[in-house]
């Protein structure tokens, strides 16, 4: 199975972050998408061959975790049908179920058995 991993992580002032990730470790921004507000609802930054994801804490939603969740990994897979099936199998801890985003992927998110947080989804920022 083909799958790419991102780091995701969210500040409490991403716009910050985005200046400082720049300055101090050389990432560039890839996307940067805006929120009402002017914050960061959700960023893309690279650095050589590798990218991360990024955006500023919202106010907690019971239907989706990366609101509040410091830090967890988004992995884009091929087959998200198929990869949810398998993980609802094993017992994971579904707290997103899979469905259809506004941005046109298709994703879940569960935590693992040491409650950290993962999304799995077919998304792939570097086609975005």
């Amino acid at each position: 199975m083909a799958a790419k991993l991102f780091p995701a992580m969210k500040f409490d002032d991403a716009p910050e972050a985005l200046d400082w990730l720049k300055s101090a470790f050389g990432f560039e921004p890839h996307v940067v998408h805006k929120d009402e507000s002017g914050g960061i609802a959700h960023a893309e930054m690279k650095l050589g061959d590798g990218l991360i994801m990024l955006g500023g804490k919202r106010p907690p939603e019971a239907t989706n975790p990366w609101c509040t969740e410091p830090m967890g990994v988004y992995v884009c897979v091929e087959d998200i049908e198929t990869h949810y099936a398998k993980a609802k199998a094993a017992g994971a801890e579904i707290v997103r179920p899979l469905s259809d985003t506004p941005y046109g992927a298709r994703e879940y998110s569960a935590r693992d058995c040491g409650g950290h947080l993962w999304s799995f989804g077919t998304y792939d920022p570097w086609k975005a």
